[in-house]
């Protein structure tokens, strides 16, 4: 069922305001990530390849220590290979706010809640009668 025009527009305004208002969580949850550093992934797979070898050898010489180092190696390797891209110190957060910017969101935010609600209970009333 598509969504009437009051509803897109209503919809593209909780989308403008969650972009302003939580810039934090958006990037947080945003599906974009930043390109991927291959240095670090080659570092994970040698170090993979290493834990494998060590792995291997343990069980050559019947040693259960050298097996399980190999791989706790192993398992370090493929969590460097796989870990997320850290972020620059130029990129980590946007300037602080003046004290009280917080609660004025806050504010902003529940007095358009409180919109969004009458909204939907006028509309509610509207279909029940």
């Amino acid at each position: 069922m598509p969504l009437s025009e009051q509803e897109q527009r209503l919809l593209e305004e909780m989308e403008r305001n969650l972009y302003q208002n939580d810039a934090d969580f958006v990037a947080t949850v945003s599906a974009r990530r930043g390109r991927p550093n291959y240095t670090v992934i080659l570092v994970g797979v040698l170090i993979g390849i290493a834990g494998v070898a060590t792995l291997v050898t343990g069980v050559i010489l019947q040693l259960a220590i050298v097996g399980v180092l190999g791989f706790l190696v192993m398992f370090a390797g493929v969590l460097v290979a796989l870990a997320p891209p850290r972020r620059s110190a130029g990129a980590a957060s946007p300037a602080p706010q003046e004290f009280g910017g917080a609660r004025a969101k806050q504010k902003k935010s529940s007095s358009f809640m409180d919109g969004l609600n009458d909204r939907w209970d006028k509309r509610q009333d509207d279909r029940g009668q």
